[in-house]
């Protein structure tokens, strides 16, 4: 068991890596998606994007209703976290390492699962929502806005992600990037990470 850290901080996304959302995501805007006629991997292209970008993929006059279904879907879900999340986030917390979740996700969503998951909040330092960023991934933004929050070089931080675009936003940060192969296979997240692992509970092992 390592309790032990020479990183300065950790960055995490939420859905595919804290919380194990991104199936739910997925029967969603993939239906939505064959609702409009949109491309068949519109689902999983849209990963770590912004609602607001999500929604310049319909029509205008049906946004409002859309953003509507979506808050009715999340108010449902039950966001169940991954095995060995808590556990992570309490050597961290005990170790005196800050964290962030940094998230596309918007304010409403973070209500709901906060509220839900009331304990998740508790254990992390700041969570950064895609209101409060002007770029989503695959910019960096984000991430270097969590780190500045947390008080941490970035270049001392860890990013953990699954998103092909939350990959991308790690590397660029200049953050070690943790890929987890959750969301997308192995093969297409070890490119991106500097560390892949298969499951959350790998982490723990980790010397980081």
């Amino acid at each position: 068991m390592n309790n032990t850290y020479s990183k300065k901080g950790m960055l995490f996304d939420l859905d595919g890596v804290l919380v194990d959302s991104e199936g739910e995501y997925s029967k969603f805007w993939g239906a939505m998606g064959d609702r409009y006629g949109l491309v068949s991997t519109f689902a999983s292209d849209i990963k770590g994007t912004t609602i607001g970008e999500i929604l310049q993929n319909f029509p205008e006059s049906d946004r409002d209703g859309i953003l509507a279904a979506l808050h009715e879907f999340e108010a449902n879900m039950e966001y169940p976290v991954y095995p060995g999340v808590m556990e992570f986030l309490g050597r961290l917390k005990k170790a005196g390492i800050p964290s962030a979740i940094v998230t596309s996700s918007d304010n409403v969503k973070m209500d709901l699962l906060f509220g839900r998951r009331p304990e998740l909040r508790e254990m992390v330092n700041v969570v950064i929502t895609g209101s409060m960023v002007s770029r989503s991934k695959p910019d960096p933004e984000g991430y270097l806005k969590g780190a500045e929050l947390i008080g941490a070089p970035v270049e001392e931080c860890c990013v953990f992600e699954d998103s092909l675009q939350g990959l991308q936003a790690g590397r660029s940060s200049g953050a070690t990037v943790v890929g987890i192969a959750t969301t997308n296979s192995r093969e297409k997240v070890a490119p991106l990470a500097d560390i892949t692992v298969d499951r959350f509970e790998e982490i723990l092992s980790l010397e980081l």
